[in-house]
């Protein structure tokens, strides 16, 4: 009787906090609260209102010496350890929700933000595999046989732990490496990447992997060691703003000054360049030609990539239609 009077106030206990937080927090709905309670209240609400009944039938059960009294007990502690778990990650789940929502979409301008954004969700995938590591290892510890075979194993066959260890070495170096890159500040989300000569902007950053989405829309899945162990080009790593560059080869007869003068014109009837920077230079000479190099900056690594096909087209139709004896040539000497 004692324990069907604990159950039955402990499910009316459960009720009514469901109920009263509903009200409060309707209550609230204009209040400073509302952002943190009721995205905790729909997604933590049902968790709580299960672990209440559970843990007040698990302290009201008297051990007892039958055997199904000690079975029962034991059955609804791993439902308590469960049902304490999946709570804790529902509310991990809306703190980073809550996080999101509280830092502005403006992910071009704003450096702090992507960074943020970077490191919020591998720590909350990292927070989840160690509640979900240490309520597995709470359960266990409550089977005595499964304990006592975990000891003998831990201390005494170390073959049986290093294979362990090799076979998770990749993914233990992978989890770590996705923290590393989190806090390191060597990318965030929305940074423009050239990896193995393919350019494209960070969409997410996992624990394990990273994926970027290229300029032709394929999505390029990475291990996080990879940005740990190799080189890459991170373009928009102060600021969002590229400079582009391209190449022409020309022949030693053309006039820099008058393919300065088109350049100019191309570069600044374009409304991808940005208004800022932009120059003509001669980077390099051959015996058969002369190497041209335009350089103009745009407000991001998309905006550069269409400037820059854009400053390639304008500058070798201009020598097509207009000198078409600038183009490279290839001379002959004749000697009788």
């Amino acid at each position: 009787m004692r324990t069907a009077l604990i159950v039955l106030a402990a499910l009316t206990a459960a009720v009514v906090v469901d109920l009263v937080s509903g009200v409060l927090i309707r209550r609230a709905g204009h209040g400073r609260y509302r952002w943190l309670l009721e995205p905790l209240q729909h997604a933590c609400g049902r968790p709580a209102a299960a672990v209440l009944p559970v843990g007040a039938l698990y302290f009201a059960l008297p051990p007892g010496p039958a055997e199904w009294q000690r079975y029962l007990r034991h059955t609804v502690l791993l439902v308590l350890i469960a049902l304490s778990s999946w709570l804790v990650i529902r509310t991990l789940h809306v703190a980073e929700t809550v996080s999101f929502s509280k830092l502005p979409s403006d992910l071009v301008t704003n450096r702090r933000i992507r960074r943020a954004r970077t490191q919020i969700r591998p720590v909350r995938r990292l927070t989840v595999a160690v509640v979900t590591v240490v309520a597995i290892g709470l359960i266990l510890i409550t089977f005595r046989p499964v304990r006592l075979a975990g000891i003998s194993i831990l201390t005494s066959a170390g073959v049986i732990g290093a294979v362990i260890g090799l076979s998770a070495r990749t993914a233990l170096g992978n989890a770590f490496a996705g923290i590393q890159i989190a806090f390191a500040d060597g990318m965030h989300v929305g940074d423009v990447l050239v990896v193995d000569g393919e350019w494209g902007r960070v969409e997410e950053v996992k624990l394990t992997n990273v994926v970027i989405r290229l300029w032709d829309d394929r999505v390029l899945i990475l291990p996080t060691t990879y940005f740990t162990e190799r080189p890459f080009q991170n373009w928009t790593r102060n600021e969002f703003r590229v400079l582009g560059k391209i190449q022409v080869h020309v022949d030693h007869t053309a006039d820099l000054d008058d393919l300065r003068r088109e350049a100019s014109r191309l570069v600044e009837s374009s409304p991808l360049w940005d208004r800022d920077q932009w120059a003509l230079q001669m980077v390099d000479a051959t015996p058969q030609t002369v190497v041209i190099q335009v350089q103009a900056s745009a407000a991001d690594g998309a905006s550069a990539w269409d400037l820059r096909c854009e400053l390639r087209e304008g500058l070798v139709r201009y020598l097509r239609d207009h000198h078409p004896q600038w183009l490279p040539r290839t001379r002959s000497q004749y000697q009788p």
